[in-house]
């Protein structure tokens, strides 16, 4: 219980102020990646080596996405919350992977998402990882916005690094 109420979870939390329902939304939406079945046409059957390939895709895919996730925690330490509004005694992070994108949790599930949808070759899957793409979208504009109003240099940071995509969005 300590840490919930390390990352700002408290009793009045329920009231949506720092973001609850997204991170509630946000689980429901992961559990139901996971549960979702596996829908491959007839016309994605892919046969070896071509599906040896497929598969190098998606571990390498897994792979970057375990770079943005384990770098994005280490790198946020003790700024780390699930919640999208900032803890009381944060620091804004501009260093290591944080200057490549600026939500890298985020992209780092939707890496592993699209990861498993390529390796399963399967289309249900491939648009969900869409859908949480939308969502971690919708997320991170709320976010900036708690992150725009707590620290002054957030807009010119906001500026200089993408949100989701490096380089790129």
């Amino acid at each position: 219980m300590k840490q919930l109420s390390n990352w700002g979870f408290n009793q009045a939390s329920w009231k949506g102020e720092h973001g609850e329902y997204w991170v509630l939304v946000q689980g429901l939406l992961m559990l139901g990646y996971i549960l979702l079945p596996v829908y491959r046409p007839d016309g994605l059957a892919i046969e070896p080596p071509l599906l040896y390939g497929v598969w190098g895709l998606s571990a390498l895919l897994f792979g970057l996405a375990s770079i943005f996730l384990i770098k994005g925690v280490m790198d946020l330490g003790a700024n780390l919350t699930p919640l999208p509004y900032p803890k009381p005694d944060a620091q804004l992070v501009q260093t290591g992977i944080y200057q490549i994108v600026r939500h890298p949790l985020y992209t780092g599930v939707t890496l592993a998402a699209k990861a498993y949808a390529i390796g399963q070759l399967s289309l249900s899957h491939f648009a969900a990882m869409l859908v949480l793409f939308v969502f971690f979208n919708f997320k991170a504009d709320r976010e900036e916005q708690w992150l725009s109003q707590r620290f002054v240099d957030y807009p010119h940071y906001r500026q200089q690094v993408k949100k989701l995509i490096p380089w790129l969005f």
